[in-house]
This record gives structure tokens, sequence and C-alpha cells, in this order.
């Protein structure tokens, strides 16, 4: 609840409160009208436009004229076309892209990253990556632990991973190959993302090496559903010279 003690305007406690809501879905379209809002919070109305208006310029709302203020449900796409960062991704679609480091670990299980890096122990690097403020996806980066070692000595919930891969560490990103599946999100997951647990949310992996054929990294990412998609542009090759055998 809004505190007066707080040293935070109300506009502002109030607006975190809200986008905490939205991320957590607890509206559907829209969010309760300013009268509603006046009432639960006991402010004034001019408090709780400023805290709606912030949230409209973050692009988590937008107001329709004589409707309401909805919640805005910009759809991030992703092209499987090219290789590029979540951190592109999300700025080509017009929104603000964050990171939070949540941990890092030297271990040297499970066996999958192993076995593809051909390494043990290998750096496991996650963060919370969001797009205008809101969760969108947790994101788990494997690496060699010299690689690994390199990294870590960069603030990782401010720089680009990719951007220090290739501009600082001078690693070659020629080629990845990329399963994306559906799974059910663990707990940790879903406590990140504001989703309940068990929700079948997208799941990517992704192994990238360079023009060697050598493995640079294996990742997987943890996408909210309702937020992101992927986009590929195919065509059809000419058949026009195959036969069709006929008994």
């Amino acid at each position: 609840m809004v505190s007066v003690n707080n040293p935070l305007p109300l506009h502002t406690q109030i607006r975190e409160i809200l986008k905490q809501e939205i991320s957590a879905n607890l509206y559907t379209d829209k969010i309760p009208s300013e009268r509603e809002l006046m009432n639960r919070f006991s402010v004034s109305r001019s408090t709780i436009r400023e805290a709606v208006i912030h949230l409209v310029h973050e692009g988590i709302l937008e107001k329709i004229h004589g409707k309401g203020t909805y919640i805005s449900r910009r759809n991030i796409q992703d092209s499987l076309n090219t290789l590029h960062s979540l951190t592109d991704t999300i700025k080509r679609t017009g929104m603000s892209p964050g990171s939070k480091l949540l941990f890092t670990e030297l271990i040297n299980e499970p066996d999958k990253p192993g076995n593809i890096l051909l390494a043990r122990p290998f750096h496991l690097i996650t963060r919370l990556r969001t797009a205008n403020g809101m969760p969108i996806a947790v994101e788990r980066h494997y690496y060699t632990k010299d690689i690994g070692d390199k990294l870590l000595e960069y603030d990782l919930n401010q720089a680009v991973i990719y951007d220090l891969l290739e501009q600082e560490l001078g690693l070659d990103f020629y080629q990845a190959e990329q399963i994306i599946s559906c799974k059910p999100v663990s707990n940790y997951d879903s406590n990140q993302l504001h989703i309940p647990c068990g929700t079948n949310a997208l799941f990517v992996e992704r192994t990238s090496m360079n023009s060697f054929g050598q493995v640079l990294e294996y990742y997987t990412g943890t996408y909210k559903p309702d937020t992101y998609s992927f986009h590929i542009h195919t065509k059809r090759h000419n058949v026009s010279g195959y036969k069709i055998n006929e008994e």
C-alpha cells in the first residue's frame, strides 16, 4: 500500500504497484478506472493521472479516448533469419530493453552444456530480460571457463553480452543452430516472469559457433508466451524439374 512516510512520491509508489500487478497478469485488458484507483489508494485524481501517464510514456499502458486505459500488448517479434541480440530485437519493437543479472556459477552439470562446449567446468550466466521494465525472458548463457572469466569482468546488468563477446573479446559469431519448443515453466522462472508455475512457455535452445565450427556458446531462454513470437521468412523451392512416379 502507498504511504506518506515513504520517501518516494505517491504517484511513483502507485506507478510501481500498477506495474507489478500488470506484470503479474492481474488485469485482463484494462486497468481500473480513475475513480476506483482514487478510492483504493485514497489519493487525488491528479496523483492517479500522473502515475498512469508515466506508464503510458513507458509503453505499458495506452489510453483510448472514451473507453479507458488499456494494457499495451505489443508483441516482440524475433526474426529467425539472422543472428542478433535480444537487445536489438526489443529496440526494433520501439521498446526499452533491460537486463538483471540473477546469478553466475562455475559448474560441471548438467551434462548437455558440457558435452556441447567440450569443457568442464563451464560458466553459467543467468539473466532476467525486460522490455519497458516488464519481464519477458529468463536467459541462461553457458561458456567455457576462459570466456566466462573474461565476461565476468564487466557489468552484465548494463552490457550487451554479444557486444562484449564480439567487440571486446574478439569472438566471431558466424552461425547458430536453434531449436524452439514449448515447455512448462519451472518454479524459479515463473517467479521471475510473473506467470503461474507449469505455464507452457516458449523454450529456445541455441548453439553458436565461429566460422571454423568451434562452439562459442550454448544458450537457453524461457520466453513469456504472451509477449514474444518468432518470425521466419520462407519461400517454396522450384520443383518443376521433379517427376512423380505413377504405378
